[in-house]
Parts: structure tokens; C-alpha cells; sequence
């Protein structure tokens, strides 16, 4: 038999806000999710620094650190895990992983973080737009989101990112993942919007003489933030994935730039010789996945409690 927690106490009229903050110091995974993500989030913005402390470039070659007898094997143990190498070195290329893992944070993260805005914009004014005008505006943008979720994205996304040549890698797959990922938000703000408009504090400031700008940006806008947050947090992950995916597929982010599906990918290859060249990588795309995940899950139970039980 579980016991229920008991709640935080909170000063006497608190805001949504400060509320949220209270309920997620209580959370002990929210606390190490928030801790990796930005522990994942500075290596990415320090990447650059971070190889440079390493003591190797990303695409820097050190064949000393390899056996060519041996068919490039890393020499020493647990791949080549060394005072010069951190986490040792690529099979064959000698190659320094962490500065390859460091950079391929960077990419990855800067394609996920970049894409998600993206959708998260493009969602959110589709969704406002739908929900409060209604109408004819509704109808094109409802049918508009029903067409691109009825495309079977992944299998579009490999198609124009194989067709694609002598294009920037990282900007195509940006531009490629946000063209299918904003009808899911979109939905849940228009659904939101619909709730909203017909508020009494909507309807004063119609009557007031507000303009229909004034109201979505100072009205609407605010209502739907918080829902908006939460499911922002949680496609943060599934966009990591999808760059993971397309990398490992070979349709996506290519040599010599890095990325962690790349790297993986990479890495088939050499699991039975080197079985950390896979495992490194791997876990930092399992770890960062794993700690948006239970952050997103955590904001929408408390920003989004009615759709978290849909």
C-alpha cells in the first residue's frame, strides 16, 4: 500500500508559477533530469573549449594510438582510455572521442533545439490563429494539419534528405523535422485557445475595445504558456531521436562533421573489438533523451494536469 506524498507548502497566494517551481524542487527525478540536461546543454555550448582542454581537434588523426596489426584496434584497455584520451579513440582513424562526443553534442543538440523552436512557433500561432478566429481560418489550418500528420514523416524525411546534395547538412535536417513537427502542438493550443476565447476576461476585453493583436498576445498568449512549455520539453527528445535516426541511417549530418547517430552508426562495426566506441555515445544520447523525457512528463502533470490524463 503507497502513501500519497504530502504537498509542498506554498505562501498564501501564489501564482501558477511559483507553484510549479515548488512541485518540481520536490521531485528528485525532475532535480537530476534538470542537472544532465544542463550538464549536456554546456558541454554543447562549450564544445569548442572543452576539445580544447582535451588536447585534440575532432578530426585530429593519431595513429600512434592504434595497432594497425591488429586491424586498428585502439591500444590499451577499454578503447584506448588514456591521460591523452578521456574516453579513448575511434578504431583505425585514432581519432579522440571525447572531442568527437563533445562536438557531436553540439550538433545534435543545436539541430534539436533549433527544430524545436521551429515547431514550437510555427504551432503555436497555427493553433491561436485556428482556434480563436475559427471559421474559414480554422478549417483551412485544421485540414492543413491533418495532411502533414497524415504523411508518414520519417519515411519523407529520409527521402528528401537522400535526394538533397551539396546542401547544408545541418540546416536541411532543421528545416526537414520542423516541416512535420508542428501540427502536434498545434492541436493542443488550438484545443486550448477554443477553451480560452469564450472566458469571461476575453470577452471584457472584447467589449473594452481590444483589438483581436491585443487580446491573443496579452489574453490567449499567457493561457496556453504553460501547456505550451510542457509540451515543448517533451519534444525536445523525440527531435534528438529523429537527428539520431536520420544520422544513423547515413541520410543525415555526414562525415567529418560528428554526431552521436553517426557515431553510432559508426561504431556497428567495431562492437565485438571495441565495444566502447558504441557504448559511449550511446549513452549520451540515452542519458539526454531520458532526462528531457522525465522533465517534459513532470511540466505537463503540473502545467497541463487535464492533458496528462488524456
Amino acid at each position: 500500500m503507497t502513501t500519497a506524498t504530502a504537498p509542498a507548502e506554498v505562501p498564501a497566494g501564489s501564482g501558477p508559477w511559483q507553484l510549479a517551481r515548488t512541485e518540481l524542487r520536490r521531485r528528485t527525478s525532475v532535480t537530476v533530469s534538470l542537472v544532465i540536461v544542463v550538464l549536456f546543454a554546456l558541454m554543447a555550448a562549450g564544445a569548442p573549449l572543452l576539445s580544447g582542454l582535451g588536447g585534440w581537434s575532432p578530426d585530429e588523426f593519431d595513429k600512434t594510438a592504434v595497432d594497425p596489426y591488429l586491424g586498428g584496434a585502439p591500444i590499451g584497455p577499454l578503447g584506448g582510455i588514456s591521460a591523452d584520451h578521456w574516453l579513448g579513440v575511434e578504431p583505425v582513424t585514432g581519432r579522440d572521442l571525447f572531442a568527437r562526443v563533445v562536438q557531436g553534442a553540439q550538433v545534435s543538440l543545436l539541430i534539436a533545439f533549433t527544430a524545436t523552436a521551429i515547431v514550437v512557433v510555427a504551432g503555436t500561432v497555427a493553433g491561436i490563429a485556428a482556434g480563436y478566429f475559427g471559421g474559414r481560418t480554422d478549417a483551412v489550418l485544421s485540414r492543413l494539419m491533418d495532411l502533414t500528420m497524415s504523411f508518414p514523416s520519417l519515411i519523407f524525411m529520409i527521402a528528401m534528405m537522400s535526394v538533397a546534395e551539396d546542401v547544408n547538412r545541418i540546416v536541411l535536417m532543421i528545416a526537414v523535422i520542423g516541416l512535420f513537427g508542428w501540427p502536434g502542438i498545434a492541436r493542443v493550443v488550438r484545443g486550448q485557445t477554443l477553451s480560452l476565447k469564450h472566458r469571461e476576461y476575453v470577452d471584457a476585453a472584447r467589449v473594452g475595445g481590444s483589438g483581436p493583436w491585443r487580446i491573443l498576445s496579452r489574453d490567449i498568449l499567457p493561457g496556453v504558456a504553460g501547456p505550451v512549455i510542457a509540451y515543448t520539453t517533451l519534444i525536445i527528445p523525440g527531435m534528438i531521436a529523429t537527428e539520431a535516426a536520420l544520422s544513423y541511417l547515413g541520410v543525415g549530418v555526414r562525415p567529418p562533421t560528428p554526431s552521436w547517430g553517426q557515431m553510432i552508426a559508426e561504431s556497428v562495426a567495431f562492437y565485438d573489438t571495441d565495444p566502447m566506441y558504441f557504448v559511449i555515445p550511446s549513452i549520451c544520447l540515452f542519458l539526454t533523451v531520458l532526462a528531457f523525457t522525465l522533465l517534459g512528463d513532470a511540466l505537463r502533470d503540473i502545467l497541463d494536469p487535464r492533458g496528462s490524463r488524456t
